[in-house]
């Protein structure tokens, strides 16, 4: 059996920068087992497995897929770079002749379009809740030190706590973060935790205009530190879009690759995400 496997670094119009993402082009679906096997030999945070629905269709011609990401280690319900991935090797390698294409995913239906040099991603907004700081004292400690911290929330859907540090801290206090993965998992055992964001209110009145910067730490995925995460900014952009006062806003993702995403919160609820995305590697998988 041989299978398109595509690297795609997502978010980012520069090869290297960004999030990488392999992502696997299948004519039918596969064992689970084999799912895992395969993203665990790409090593990358995030596998795409695009399917094809029916056996009559086109990956050049399609409009709808089926779409699975895995970590090295786990199923995950919901991941944003490896669907701008999975998007742009339709469109730019398979060049799909629809103007959308959507995913039947694990969170429900997940449409990408093209608008100009971007892939627009049409998904879920996730809004936290507010927490005691009490309730999760270890892994604050564990993720942040000693910085000073202005909010705690969590999000249920996706499992992940959102830490805002205080408005002292600069760019440079996140980007100088280097928690241990080890200890961050042995911070939080209960399960209720599978990743870890941090941010700061950005500088908009300063060229790009970031209305806010975040890191996203992901160890109980197997993920030390995800490069640039969709899915954390269905939970960010909810948040300060509150604090903002805003709809429309420019986010960094501040890892060592780093990556910037545009949002759009949309009137039904949901948020645009889109973000750029450049296709590095193409060969098949020989199984």
């Amino acid at each position: 059996m041989e299978i398109p496997v595509f690297t795609v670094d997502a978010f980012t119009n520069l090869p290297f920068k960004g999030n990488p993402a392999a992502v696997c082009l299948l004519e039918n679906k596969l064992h689970d087992e084999l799912y895992q096997k395969i993203a665990a030999e790409m090593n990358l945070s995030e596998t795409a497995f695009v399917t094809k629905l029916k056996s009559t269709d086109s990956f050049c011609s399609g409009a709808r897929f089926g779409l699975r990401w895995f970590t090295p280690t786990n199923e995950i319900a919901l991941c944003g770079h490896a669907t701008l991935a999975s998007a742009a090797v339709l469109f730019y390698r398979k060049e799909n002749t629809n103007l959308v294409v959507a995913f039947e995913t694990l969170s429900g239906e997940l449409q990408v379009r093209q608008h100009g040099e971007s892939l627009v991603m049409n998904f879920p907004l996730n809004k936290p809740e507010v927490q005691d700081f009490n309730k999760f004292n270890t892994v604050l400690r564990a993720t942040v030190g000693d910085l000073p911290i202005q909010e705690v929330c969590y999000c249920k859907t996706t499992k992940k706590l959102l830490v805002r540090l205080a408005d002292t801290c600069d760019r440079s206090a996140l980007t100088s973060l280097s928690p241990v993965a080890e200890t961050l998992l042995k911070s939080e055992t209960s399960g209720k935790v599978k990743g870890v964001i941090v941010t700061i209110k950005g500088a908009p009145a300063l060229q790009p205009g970031y209305d806010f910067f975040s890191r996203n730490f992901a160890p109980w995925n197997g993920i030390p530190e995800d490069p640039v995460t969709g899915s954390a900014h269905t939970i960010l952009a909810a948040y300060w879009s509150e604090k903002l006062g805003k709809k429309k806003m420019l986010a960094y993702q501040c890892s060592r690759r780093g990556g910037e995403l545009e949002l759009q919160l949309r009137d039904d609820g949901r948020v645009d995400i889109a973000g750029r995305a450049v296709v590095i590697l193409q060969g098949t998988l020989d199984l």
